[in-house]
């Protein structure tokens, strides 16, 4: 009962943050639309793992003694931290990350639940991107803090066989956290989204699944808007494509 209560209001506070994205945009009509629309990857195209836990069950294993204490959880994340910049290649990450934990999980072992953090693509949100796409007046983007394993499944592979995640293959202007060697919510990624592309901040609306990348995206002059992961992400897209004058 309480988790049904909290994903009530997680998902009233996005519809009010909706409306309040309209209002604004109604209330200021000399403000013209965005000209690029430009998305985050988990969390808002992609449904991931948000938890050792998630990924453990999805790769088939179980959850080990001594692998969720805080300076385990620590390590994990400075060790995704360089991996996700491209500091790391796979296998020193694999290794790297196994050591730390001292062994509680093989390489081998990290990469299966490395490989089964991506889950599936959300329904819904590819129509959105190829909608876009057919507009002359729109350019799309994203923006992903992912690294070079996990980057590879959304191309296709080498016998020609369909990506396992195609719908980012679609967007125009695509930047990943392990190619430009920066990562959200740090601003030196946003100002690198922005050189690559020639778009000026005001121009871009970026949606996210974190609050803290949608602040700094804000810092930076951004428009941006937080994306429930928990619930229908791509209806969440076309009411803010709607508010923000784009549809």
């Amino acid at each position: 009962m309480r988790l049904t209560h909290q994903c009530s209001a997680v998902a009233f506070m996005a519809h009010l943050a909706i409306a309040q994205a309209y209002a604004s945009h109604q209330g200021n009509t000399m403000t013209p639309p965005p000209r690029l629309i430009c998305f985050d990857w988990g969390g808002v195209i992609l449904r991931i793992c948000r938890s050792w836990e998630e990924g453990c069950a999805a790769a088939g294993l179980p959850v080990r003694p001594g692998s969720e204490t805080p300076e385990a959880r620590a390590l994990r994340r400075e060790w995704a931290a360089r991996y996700q910049i491209g500091a790391l290649t796979c296998d020193e990450f694999f290794v790297g990350a196994s050591q730390a934990i001292d062994g509680l999980y093989t390489p081998d072992e990290i990469r299966r639940i490395h490989d089964a953090w991506l889950i599936a693509e959300y329904p819904g949100v590819a129509d959105i991107i190829e909608t876009l796409a057919s507009k002359p007046d729109v350019e799309t983007g994203l923006l992903s803090n992912t690294n070079q394993r996990h980057w590879l499944r959304h191309l296709p592979r080498s016998r020609g066989d369909r990506p396992d995640f195609p719908a980012i293959g679609m967007l125009g202007h695509r930047h990943a956290s392990h190619i430009l060697g920066c990562a959200k919510p740090g601003i030196a990624i946003y100002q690198a989204f922005e050189q690559a592309t020639g778009a000026a901040p005001h121009e871009i609306l970026f949606f996210d699944d974190l609050q803290e990348n949608v602040l700094s995206a804000r810092a930076c002059g951004w428009r941006a808007e937080q994306i429930d992961h928990t619930g229908d992400t791509a209806e969440q897209i076309r009411q803010y494509l709607f508010s923000h004058g784009v549809w």
